[in-house]
């Protein structure tokens, strides 16, 4: 299979690896999600990944129930580093070498965030694992995937999702749903399709950088996308 992108930002929930525990990071999930970030790796397509904490944060969020938004904010971007910090082991278990650089300073567990050396990494066949969202409260990890892949000049930013695509409404709840195989970033915003929130989409649309939407669950799927098959959907301008 040959890529059609030399550069990606995989956006990757919390939540997709908790596979079907209530919480927390199931391992198979994660190792086989590595299994698939491994194989586009090999074909010397440069990976950034950024990955959110809603497996964790979401665990003790009826705690944080009435809590300043900030903090609870602050409090994501943390369970995102935790994550962050799975994934790099993971990768290191299946033979990739794997950064993490930290949008918050915690100089003890990761780098800080540093858009030169970043690069670098990815230029020298490192996949770079963005943690701590934008550093910043009230932005969504997908705002920081595609701030970091702005930055980081990818080709396309990858959505893994629990759906293998993007649907005229939700397909669980609506049988007669169809998925579009593309979608323009207008018709995405107009017509409120959750492809990702709006200040991401708006960022990617007015930088004419394409957004694809896929299911991490399906076997071969990250791959298919990279390879420029058909699969999920491509939200273009």
């Amino acid at each position: 299979m040959t890529p059609i992108y030399q550069r990606v930002m995989l956006k990757l929930s919390g939540e997709a690896l908790m596979g079907d525990d209530s919480y927390g990071i199931n391992r198979d999930t994660i190792q086989r999600i590595v299994g698939e970030i491994a194989e586009v790796s090999r074909l010397g397509v440069q990976v950034g990944v950024v990955i959110g904490g809603g497996n964790i944060f979401r665990g003790v969020a009826p705690g944080a129930a009435g809590m300043d938004r900030a903090t609870a904010d602050y409090m994501g971007m943390l369970a995102t580093v935790m994550n962050a910090l799975a994934l790099q082991d993971a990768m290191r278990r299946a033979g990739l070498k794997a950064r993490v650089q930290s949008a918050l300073t915690i100089e003890q567990v990761a780098e800080p965030y540093i858009r030169g050396k970043a690069m670098r990494y990815l230029e020298e066949g490192r996949v770079v694992i963005f943690a701590a969202g934008t550093g910043n409260p009230f932005f969504t990890t997908d705002t920081a995937a595609a701030l970091r892949g702005m930055e980081m000049g990818v080709n396309v930013v990858l959505k893994a999702t629990k759906v293998d695509g993007v649907y005229t409404a939700d397909p669980v709840k609506d049988p007669a749903a169809t998925r579009y195989e593309r979608l323009s970033f207008d018709e995405a915003i107009l017509k409120n399709l959750k492809v990702m929130d709006a200040t991401a989409l708006t960022l990617c649309r007015d930088q004419c950088l394409p957004v694809g939407v896929f299911s991490i669950f399906k076997a071969g799927a990250l791959m298919r996308m990279v390879c420029g098959e058909p699969e999920g959907t491509l939200v273009t301008v």
